[in-house]
């Protein structure tokens, strides 16, 4: 392949991924200009928001790009069920990054919680109590760890198995998945601590 070969199917792999980035970036605009009563009931919940957001992106994308190398190298199979004939090594190593993704995003969450309440009170600003923040965060982290995972998961898996490079694919689906569940989710988390009186 010449050059510019390899770049147009790089552009036409990427486009789609890159479109969707943008209109879910939008979406997830819209939906935390939606949550102005929650962050008026949630002092500091405002200053979790990016760091909530680029975890999910680093933990997420990071997943993305074990299985990617995995599917290079040979030693993942893009399949969600695995024969019996296949070895069990292969269970075990998606299992492994899907367990590490899971539990990085939980405890960057509840670490960017209480980051965020001990600089809010040195500075003197409003905050909510830490066990609210820590409950908002450790409810969006699990939701959208879940999620992420399966989009992810699937995602590279499927676009493998279609001829898609999954390199082209992890960035821009963790940006758009990450953006749009880590925002639906946070909020979701919040009504529910919210409504159980703050904890």
């Amino acid at each position: 392949m010449s050059v510019f070969e390899v770049a147009a199917q790089a552009y036409r792999e990427a486009l789609p991924a890159m479109a969707a980035s943008t209109v879910g970036g939008l979406f997830a605009g819209v939906v935390l200009g939606g949550m102005r009563a929650e962050l008026r009931a949630v002092p500091g919940l405002l200053v979790l928001v990016p760091a909530l957001l680029a975890t999910r992106g680093n933990v997420y994308g990071s997943l993305g790009a074990r299985l990617s190398t995995g599917l290079h190298q040979g030693l993942v199979e893009p399949a969600f069920a695995m024969d019996d004939g296949l070895a069990s090594a292969v269970d075990d190593r998606v299992l492994a990054a899907v367990t590490a993704a899971l539990a990085n995003g939980i405890l960057a969450s509840l670490f960017a919680s209480v980051v965020a309440f001990l600089t809010l009170t040195t500075l003197g600003d409003p905050v909510a109590p830490l066990p609210t923040l820590l409950a908002i965060a450790l409810l969006a982290g699990v939701f959208s760890g879940v999620a992420l995972t399966v989009a992810v998961v699937s995602v590279v898996f499927v676009g493998f198995r279609r001829g898609y490079n999954p390199d082209t694919l992890v960035g821009p689906l963790v940006t758009t998945t990450g953006d749009v569940f880590g925002i639906a989710f946070l909020l979701l988390a919040t009504r529910i601590v919210l409504a159980l009186g703050g904890i």
